[in-house]
Parts: C-alpha cells; sequence; structure tokens
C-alpha cells in the first residue's frame, strides 16, 4: 500500500510538472477591480493584449467593482490557484488591511507577479490659488481660517495619502472626501475646494484646458508627455511621493514556475515599443521590473504606505 501511495504521489508531481510546463493552454483572466475606463483598468487591458500576444492564449479582462477595489481583490484571492486567474491591483491591495476592520481575505492570500504601470499623480490647484509650486501652495494654505480644503476620492485613496504627506511637509489642509476621483477634481474646477491630486491621466486634460493649475507630479521621474512639470523631489519635497500603481498578483499557492514565467512575459511586454507607444502619450508610464525588484518595492511602499496611514489614523466606511 505503501508502495502504490508513492507510485500515485509521484504520478500527481508529474501531473503537476507538466501542467505547469505546458502553461497556458486556455485563456488567462485578469480581474480589474474598478469599472472600465479607469487607469487601472487601461493599463491591465493594455498588458493584457501584450501578454496575449506573448503566451499566444487569450487574456481576458474582468471587470469586478466595488468596495474600494476589495470585491475584485477579494475574488482573485478566493480563486482557484492554477495560473489562469490574476488581479491588477493597486495600493488598496497594500493598505485595505490597515485602513479597514474587518477583511474577507489575508494579505498573504495575494502574491505578487510584476509591476504594470503608474499613472503618475499631479498636484493641481484651483487657477484662482495664489500659488505656483508645492512650496508656495504649503505656505498659502496655513494663510487659510482653518486650512486649505482639498479633496480626495474616500479614505485612503491616492489624493489622501498625498494630503498627509503635504501635512507632514508642514501643509494646513482640511479633507473633503468625495466618491471618486472624478469628483474631487471636479470640485477643484468649480472652485469648491482648493487642490487635490489626481492621475495624469484625468488631470492634463484640464490643466491644458485652463481649468487646473499643476504644480508637481508626485511620481520619481516628470511624465513623458507632460514633461515641463517638475517633480515633488525637484521641488524640494522627495518624501512627497505617490503614484496610481497597476501591478499583477496571484492568489497564493499558484505554481511558483507560472509566477516566473509570466512576470518574465509581462517583463518583456512592458519594454516593447507597442505597449509603450499605446501608454506614454496618455500620460501612463510603464514600470517594468523583474520579479525580484517588484517584490522589493513593493515590501518597502507597504512599509511606508501603512506608516503614514497608522500616523494619521485613517480608516474607510464599511
Amino acid at each position: 500500500m505503501k508502495f502504490l501511495a508513492c507510485l500515485a504521489a509521484a504520478a500527481m508531481l508529474l501531473a503537476a510538472g507538466a501542467a505547469r510546463a505546458d502553461w497556458p493552454d486556455k485563456p488567462i483572466h485578469f480581474v480589474v477591480p474598478f469599472g472600465p475606463g479607469g487607469a487601472n483598468d487601461l493599463i491591465g487591458r493594455a498588458a493584457a493584449e501584450a501578454v496575449s500576444k506573448r503566451v499566444g492564449q487569450p487574456v481576458v479582462v474582468d471587470n469586478k467593482p466595488g468596495a474600494g477595489a476589495l470585491i475584485g481583490a477579494d475574488y482573485v484571492a478566493k480563486a482557484k490557484p492554477d495560473g489562469y486567474t490574476f488581479l491588477v491591483g493597486a495600493a488598496g491591495v497594500v493598505t485595505n488591511s490597515v485602513v479597514r476592520k474587518t477583511m474577507p481575505y489575508q494579505d498573504s492570500d495575494l502574491v505578487p507577479v510584476g509591476m504594470i504601470a503608474v499613472a503618475p499623480s499631479v498636484i493641481v490647484v484651483n487657477p484662482s490659488v495664489p500659488a505656483n509650486s508645492v512650496k508656495e501652495f504649503i505656505a498659502w494654505t496655513k494663510t487659510q481660517p482653518g486650512g486649505a480644503n482639498w479633496s480626495t476620492a474616500g479614505g485612503a485613496s491616492t489624493p489622501h495619502f498625498v494630503a498627509e504627506m503635504l501635512k507632514e511637509e508642514g501643509a494646513n489642509l482640511t479633507i473633503v472626501p468625495y466618491k471618486s476621483g472624478s469628483e474631487g477634481v471636479s470640485a477643484v474646477m468649480s472652485n469648491t475646494v482648493s487642490g487635490t491630486s489626481e492621475a495624469s491621466i484625468v488631470v492634463i486634460p484640464q490643466i491644458r484646458a485652463g481649468r487646473l493649475k499643476a504644480l508637481a507630479t508626485t511620481y520619481d521621474s516628470r511624465i513623458s508627455a507632460f514633461n515641463q512639470l517638475a517633480t515633488t523631489k525637484e521641488s524640494g519635497y522627495p518624501n512627497v511621493r505617490i503614484g496610481h500603481w497597476a501591478a499583477l498578483f496571484a492568489p497564493r499557492g499558484t505554481p511558483q514556475p507560472v509566477i516566473e514565467r509570466l512576470s518574465a512575459e509581462l517583463l518583456a511586454a512592458l519594454k516593447g515599443a507597442e505597449f509603450r507607444d499605446k501608454m506614454i502619450p496618455q500620460g501612463i508610464e510603464p514600470a517594468p521590473m523583474t520579479l525580484a525588484e517588484f517584490v522589493r518595492w513593493y515590501q518597502e511602499e507597504r512599509e511606508r504606505l501603512v506608516r503614514i496611514a497608522r500616523k494619521s489614523k485613517m480608516t474607510v466606511d464599511e
């Protein structure tokens, strides 16, 4: 009986190895935890198309929005770890467990696969605000009774993190939460609030039209499609940095050879001219990283954002 059990176990291992060697032999699914049309969706679809061409199988994008990306993330965390379901995750993957009282899955249920791209965040104000730089804006907020109003896309959103980073630099801000980033930007354009920070693809058209004034990008480097805008680091505020990033995650238990293969195929796709030509004109920066580089970046970003979230006591309405 023991001999038969050993034979069965060996057969299972051989079958698993063969399955991994043949991966993929059917369509792959990229789950986008937001609705169609936003930065995460655009990046996810471009990555899906590029990866599909490299692996020879369709990569289907499934939008599963809701609860600040929690619904889509939970779906992938609980999916069968067979190498055919992945999450196009964003910063919520890092911060949700810190800002929420309850979580339907554990952080360890999602494992990093690879960074895709970043829609750099841009600090914008209403044109009537008498500030043309981050330094001038921070100084101006100190003159406003009760602080300058700053819109966010809700608790623990990227604009919220930018606000808390600016507060650490001395800004006097009053947070005004909205349901979405587009609503927050509209509030700035109507001068209901003074400023916010939102993804490049959302604000650059409004900046060019004169409806918003840009002060800096919070990305590590200048935006290729809007190179005249300085970074916060160049402006003297290197700790004010964050982007609207999108990256691939897999359910825990996904075979490591599959993770490594997909990570390598994604990296090659991101370096291709087709992907870059599709993303860069929209204000999105491809961010190719090896698997090891992404794991390291992800761990460092988690530590940094968790510190800010805890210090500012960020919460999300459940």
